[in-house]
């Protein structure tokens, strides 16, 4: 009898040591000050990656990252470059403070700011597209928060960016060799930053120059720099961005690895999203379906992004969460994960989704509000990409615009047909009023924008989208 209490309370006591081990390893990693590793990429939709269900593209690293950690369903960016960015650094609509294409406003704090002032390194990598070359007009890395930078679309530097590429370092343009393929560079940069001796936690932001046009060879191409320039057809283009998301992900996973090496992977949350949907000019299949890019559009396949949040035994693996997530939201999250001070942000309308990453319920959005202008001084309003004042909010299923219209975003994904206003269905009226308060709750037009000086270049019935 003794014997067998005595060997149970042994197997007990081997249960209780191995479950206080596996609970101390995380730990340990919680004792440092947590690491943010923030990566963007360019012009690449959620139909793009095998994670999302893609049989088309191959995305093993980010994938692994989604399967050891939380991948979200139902993430939206504005539809376009400038506005996703300027919306994700300052942890507000774009309605409070977008000025123009290319600009992000001065003077309007980032999370960069935020972090360097609680005693983060900082650094930036990849592509600006926040500072004209007029003087006083966006704003320079520094300015946004970042020690250190290596850029590209930049005032220094010039249009390359994938083969002989033009980029600025901290001020000095690079003398790059002629067989330099550009995001290899922009990659070393930040495993460089993230991987050297210092007493201080760092905050790493990627915003990749992957996968945007032009669809060129990479290195892992067969033949790479070499394959015949001429061939443009739309096969090639395709097998071209097929490829550039191959590398797009194997970049993702040489700065995995390094922190690995470095033994700071426990203590880095890892964050990979998109900027907006993919190149209108492409096309891909998605169960059973094909996919337009829907970059610059308003329609889900012009704001359905990827988002992935990875952080080894913290965010329990396998989680799958379709809950709404805008890109305001990004600013508080990584604030609160790292458990500094919340940022006051004048109009802020972010919230944490962190709560979600730990597989706890959060403060679940009922709605997503969208506000898209992106080139409101732009000479004409047919150039590409411009678009007329347009504002929105939708929930998982409908979206309702400032002109009235409201739409199924799930049977009418590229928004063709609106839903009638006296329709008598109790679901899709409540929806609609529920929307109308969202959209009524936000400002009616652009704060930073000078309205009067577009108002005569505007058509009767601006309100409607040119999303078709």
């Amino acid at each position: 009898m003794h014997v067998r209490i005595l060997l149970f309370a042994a197997v007990c006591s081997i249960a209780v040591a191995a479950q206080f081990s596996r609970a101390a390893e995380p730990a340990a990693a919680k004792d440092r000050p947590l690491n943010i590793l923030l990566i963007m990429a360019d012009d690449v939709g959620f139909e793009c990656f095998s994670s999302y269900g893609s049989k088309e593209y191959t995305t093993p690293r980010i994938d692994a990252l989604a399967k050891q950690g939380i991948r979200f369903t139902n993430a939206h960016s504005t539809p376009l470059c400038t506005p996703s960015r300027v919306n994700l650094m300052s942890g507000k609509s774009n309605v409070f403070n977008y000025q123009d294409f290319g600009i992000y406003p001065n003077g309007e704090p980032t999370f960069a700011n935020h972090f360097q002032a609680n005693g983060y390194r900082t650094a930036v990598a990849g592509k600006w597209q926040l500072q004209s070359k007029q003087p006083g007009k966006g704003i320079t890395p520094e300015e946004a928060g970042f020690e250190t930078w290596c850029l590209w679309n930049i005032p220094g530097g010039a249009r390359e960016r994938y083969w002989k590429p033009s980029f600025v370092q901290n001020g000095k343009l690079l003398n790059l060799p002629r067989r330099t393929f550009g995001p290899d560079v922009m990659t070393d940069f930040l495993i460089d930053f993230m991987t050297q001796e210092s007493d201080k936690p760092f905050l790493a932001y990627y915003p990749m120059i992957l996968v945007h046009d032009p669809f060129v060879p990479t290195p892992d191409s067969e033949g790479g720099e070499r394959v015949d320039k001429t061939k443009r057809t739309a096969k090639r283009q395709k097998q071209n961005y097929v490829e550039m998301v191959a590398y797009m992900d194997k970049c993702v996973g040489r700065l995995v690895d390094a922190l690995q090496a470095s033994g700071q992977r426990d203590n880095t949350l890892v964050i990979f999203t998109g900027d907006n949907g993919t190149n209108a000019v492409l096309s891909s299949r998605l169960d059973g379906k094909t996919v337009k890019g829907g970059k610059g559009y308003t329609h889900d396949y012009g704001t359905h992004v990827p988002l992935v949040v990875n952080l080894p035994g913290v965010v329990a693996p396998g989680q799958v969460n379709d809950d709404l997530i805008a890109f305001s939201d990004f600013f508080p999250t990584i604030v609160q994960a790292a458990d500094l001070p919340p940022k006051a942000i004048k109009d802020g309308d972010g919230q944490s989704f962190w709560p979600q990453c730990l597989g706890q319920p959060g403060q679940q959005r009922q709605w997503i509000y969208g506000y898209y202008f992106p080139r409101p001084y732009a000479a004409k309003l047919d150039n590409k990409y411009s678009h007329y004042e347009v504002r929105y909010a939708r929930n998982k299923k409908y979206k309702l615009y400032d002109n009235g219209d409201l739409y199924d975003t799930i049977s009418d994904v590229m928004e063709t047909q609106p839903l009638p206003i006296d329709n008598a269905d109790a679901e899709q009226q409540s929806a609609r009023k529920t929307l109308q308060h969202a959209l009524d709750s936000f400002p009616n037009k652009g704060q930073a924008i000078h309205h009067d000086r577009v108002s005569s270049d505007r058509k009767p019935g601006y309100q409607k989208r040119s999303n078709h």
